[in-house]
């Protein structure tokens, strides 16, 4: 899921960018040192805005370059363990498909793909079911679940995460409409009255008394 968070760090500004754009440039190296990366293990920095710096800047010595500390507003983007996911498959293996959602890629087993053998077709990016003859390709959007999650801090793009479409309400969105057409279809409307059914008797008036 994603959400806001106002976050403090420290961006280095190396001897050759002080200058008197100093505010953009702290911003400029605020996106290139936070974005795309783990923030505390477990949230991806999607994008940062609004850096402002903190204070004046330090400089350790032997190091020529600004250690100045700023605050920011950043848009993280974290998944979770049984969290439902939209997004679109962007790769075939042999092993199943990779669906991306959000910033990241998640692989969908050939085991966790629809209740059915799979034969995959790798050259023309391609999964079928055996019997069901459901396809899979890359473009197609699916919603799934993760069942497993293991994040990269030092490549987040090469985070391990585990999907499955083998639950109800999970799959290819068409697959999903199919489902509700057929339940609705089994269910059945409620049948309007016959036209031919015969009226109720009406009932005899009351004898006059004597």
């Amino acid at each position: 899921m994603y959400y806001l968070d106002h976050r403090r760090d420290v961006v280095r500004i190396p001897p050759a960018r002080l200058g008197p754009e100093l505010a953009g440039v702290i911003s400029e190296l605020a996106q290139q040192q936070f974005e795309g990366k783990l923030v505390d293990g477990q949230s991806l920095a999607v994008t940062i805005r609004d850096v402002k710096p903190i204070g004046e800047g330090h400089i350790i010595h032997g190091d020529g370059g600004v250690y100045q500390q700023v605050e920011y507003e950043a848009l993280l983007f974290r998944p979770e363990i049984q969290e439902v996911v939209e997004g679109a498959v962007v790769e075939i293996r042999k092993f199943g498909a990779f669906v991306r959602f959000g910033p990241l890629d998640g692989l969908l087993h050939v085991s966790q793909i629809m209740d059915d053998r799979v034969n995959i077709d790798e050259h023309n990016q391609r999964l079928v079911g055996v019997e069901s003859k459901r396809d899979l390709k890359v473009g197609y959007k699916v919603r799934a679940r993760v069942v497993s999650l293991s994040l990269s801090e030092i490549s987040p793009r090469d985070s391990r995460i585990g999907l499955t479409m083998r639950q109800p309400a999970l799959g290819r969105f068409e697959w999903i409409q199919d489902a509700h057409r057929k339940a609705e279809e089994r269910g059945g409307k409620r049948p309007a009255a016959s036209a031919t059914k015969k009226a109720a008797p009406a009932p005899k008036p009351a004898a006059k008394a004597p």
